[in-house]
């Protein structure tokens, strides 16, 4: 079990397990002094460390580690795809405006410079009346603050 210190940086990054009642696995229950259970980075580099070896089956790795097959199979391909930075959870949710364009963004970008004391209520009506599209006034306040468009880019 981790120490309180530790169990909060674990929450903090978003990899404290959230069952780790679940794991099972001999390591985990053997030697609790290097295998935290509430750690799942841990816990999921173990779960296809000992199937990769050969010491266990997937499904008996499943049981053991508390967690489908599915989830299994997931967290291997990211892991073959990105190593262990694959094995932390996705930023759930989209990864960014659907219907906001570069051209919108430079649209918005521009209108806001012409006039800078218009509010992104002020501008999402622009940009529905230029491009059909309906934004959130926050949607554009945020697409000012992006860097997408940028010359960095």
């Amino acid at each position: 079990m981790a120490e309180p210190q530790k169990r909060e940086a674990l929450r903090a990054q978003r990899t404290l397990h959230a069952a780790p009642e679940r794991v099972t696995a001999a390591p985990f229950l053997e030697h609790p002094e290097f295998f935290d259970r509430e750690d799942k980075l841990q816990v999921r580099y173990e779960l296809l460390r000992a199937t990769g070896q050969g010491e266990m089956s997937v499904s008996g790795a499943c049981r053991a580690f508390g967690v489908s097959r599915q989830t299994f199979y997931v967290l291997q391909r990211a892991f073959s795809a990105r190593g262990v930075a694959g094995l932390t959870d996705a930023k759930r949710g989209r990864k960014g405006p659907l219907k906001a364009t570069l051209e919108v963004v430079t649209f918005v970008r521009d209108a806001k410079r012409d006039a800078p004391q218009r509010s992104g209520a002020e501008l999402a009506v622009l940009v529905e009346a230029r491009f059909g599209i309906r934004l959130h006034r926050r949607t554009v306040e945020r697409l000012l603050q992006s860097k997408k468009g940028s010359p960095e880019d």
